[in-house]
């Protein structure tokens, strides 16, 4: 299905990415698909999504790369060169290089996935 973009959904759509919704959001908005928003935003130029960043740790150790080991959770958190960038160094999940949370941002289930988890 081809999205027939108007001036006036167009307009929409960049007010609405301006206001940093989802692009589920958006598209449940705008009645059309997330990929269409995501192409329309990409050949627009608009400036790309962040995952949100997860929440503070509880604790007060920081993780730097020189005392990050196997085991722990390797998700940088902040900006590489900034000086308060480290990474989450919660327990990684086994055989992934990630914690179960940021497993659940960095990994998409395919279909085969989704129906072996459901049986």
């Amino acid at each position: 299905m081809t999205v027939d973009w108007t001036p006036e959904r167009t307009a929409a759509l960049m007010a609405l990415w301006s206001e940093d919704l989802s692009t589920a959001e958006i598209s449940r908005r705008l009645g059309i698909t997330k990929n269409a928003v995501i192409g329309k935003a990409h050949r627009l130029g608009l400036p790309p999504r962040r995952p949100p960043a997860p929440p503070k740790a509880e604790t007060t150790d920081v993780v730097r790369l020189e005392t990050l080991t196997s085991g722990m959770c390797s998700w940088p958190i902040g900006e590489p060169g900034d000086e308060g960038f480290q990474f989450c160094g919660e327990p990684a999940v086994e055989g992934k290089p990630y914690c179960a949370h940021h497993c659940a941002v960095a990994y998409v289930r395919t279909t085969r996935d989704r129906k072996t988890f459901a049986a």
